[in-house]
């Protein structure tokens, strides 16, 4: 199922938040500027994750909410 699949349905936001959370990992390379990158590691480590598990938990946050 896609992402776009779960919004046409009208899927709540738990579910979409399930569907993004499963899978299987992938390796990403992404570019973005240093200072971005390190302010993200710092506000990462303030709630206690990686910049791995915040990076995630962000994308998850803002694809849930779905197309509001």
């Amino acid at each position: 199922m896609k992402y776009s699949d779960l919004l046409n349905e009208g899927s709540s936001e738990v579910d979409i938040q399930r569907h993004l959370a499963g899978g299987d990992p992938v390796a990403i390379t992404i570019r973005i500027p240093r200072n971005l990158k390190e302010a993200a590691v710092e506000a990462a480590e303030l709630k206690g994750m990686t910049f791995s598990a915040y990076i995630r938990t962000c994308l998850i946050d803002d694809l849930s909410k779905g197309a509001k």
